[in-house]
C-alpha cells in the first residue's frame, strides 16, 4: 500500500511541477487573477459553478473570497450557482442542463466574472453557461482537464490541466484556486 500511496503523492507532484515550468500557463494563472481582482475592484461579483467534485472547488473558491484566504481584508463579492432550491426547480420544470444558463441570464453583467470548473470541458451546463456570459458581456474563466474540451476554446481564458484523471486534474484546480486567491489578495 505504502508504494501505491508514494505513486500517487509524486505523480501529484509531477503534474504541478509540469504547469510550473510552462511559462504560457503561468501567465495565463496570472491573467486569470488580475481579471479577478479587477472585477472585485470595480464593484463586481465572481459567479461560479460546476458539477459533482467541481462543484465543491466552485464553493470552496467562493468561500476564500468572501470570508478570507490568508489576510484580513474586505470580503470579496461571489456567489455559487449551487443552490439546491434553484438547481431543483430549474431542473424539474425544465432541464439540468441550462440551469446555470439561467443564473448566468439572471446574475451575471459587464463587471462580472464568471469562473466554471470541469474536468472534462464538456459539461453540457458549464457549457450553456459560459455560452450566456458572453451574452451578458461577463467573462469567463474555465478551469478543465485533458484537452481542454469545448469550453476551452468558449470562455475567455481557460486554464487547463492536461492530464487524464479526473482526481489529479481536481488536485491542481484547487491549488490553483488558492494561488489566485493569495495573488488577489496582494
Amino acid at each position: 500500500m505504502q508504494e501505491v500511496i508514494a505513486s500517487i503523492l509524486r505523480n501529484s507532484a509531477a503534474n504541478k511541477a509540469a504547469l510550473a515550468s510552462d511559462q504560457g500557463f503561468l501567465e495565463s494563472v496570472e491573467r486569470a487573477a488580475k481579471e479577478l481582482k479587477a472585477a472585485a475592484a470595480r464593484g463586481g461579483t465572481v459567479y461560479l459553478c460546476g458539477n459533482g467534485g467541481s462543484a465543491c472547488d466552485a464553493m470552496h473558491f467562493c468561500e476564500e473570497l468572501v470570508a478570507r484566504f490568508k489576510r484580513e481584508r474586505p470580503g470579496m463579492r461571489a456567489v455559487h450557482f449551487m443552490d439546491p432550491g434553484v438547481l431543483t426547480c430549474w431542473g424539474n420544470d425544465y432541464d439540468f442542463e441550462s440551469v446555470f444558463k439561467r443564473c448566468v441570464e439572471t446574475f451575471c453583467g459587464p463587471d462580472d466574472v464568471l469562473v466554471v470548473f470541469s474536468t472534462s470541458g464538456n459539461s453540457k451546463n458549464v457549457l450553456q453557461a459560459v455560452e450566456a456570459a458572453k451574452s451578458k458581456q461577463c467573462f469567463s474563466l474555465a478551469l478543465t482537464g485533458r484537452d481542454g474540451g469545448k469550453v476551452a476554446t468558449m470562455a475567455d481564458l481557460s486554464l487547463i490541466v492536461p492530464v487524464q484523471e479526473t482526481e489529479r486534474i481536481q488536485e491542481v484546480h484547487i491549488t490553483l484556486v488558492h494561488i489566485m486567491c493569495e495573488l488577489m489578495e496582494t
